[in-house]
């Protein structure tokens, strides 16, 4: 079965970091393109970083810019995403996805790409 399981998420404090994780089975991630998505309450989900297994190049949106930052270990099948200086307005749930595409992720965030694979999504509220 192929499938995206995220971990990760939770209420964390502004200024706070956390971790996402997303393991693929099922299928390696080489020459992927792998997005993480954040749906904000009562907004539309859309991308705000991916990574292009292909050629191992980045790219974030402007309001995740150093302080997001999305890695894998190749030998775990697995993507992180390391989440620095939290800010409420980066409350919301996260998905990760991948599709074979990898020019979803060639010349910057595609912020509404149709991945073919996602993860379930996982809470992250940023709250005092």
């Amino acid at each position: 079965q192929l499938q995206l399981v995220e971990s990760g998420g939770g209420l964390v404090q502004p200024g706070g970091s956390l971790n996402l994780s997303c393991a693929a089975s099922g299928f390696t991630l080489d020459h992927y393109a792998i997005g993480w998505f954040r749906q904000a309450p009562g907004k539309a989900r859309t991308g705000i970083l991916c990574l292009n297994t292909n050629d191992g190049s980045t790219h974030y949106r402007d309001s995740v810019k150093g302080r997001f930052t999305i890695s894998r270990d190749r030998a775990k099948n697995t993507v992180y995403l390391q989440m620095n200086t939290l800010k409420p307005e980066d409350t919301g749930v996260y998905y990760c996805a991948a599709d074979p595409e990898y020019r979803y992720c060639s010349y910057g965030v595609c912020v509404d790409c149709p991945y073919k694979y996602w993860g379930q999504g996982t809470q992250i509220t940023v709250s005092s």
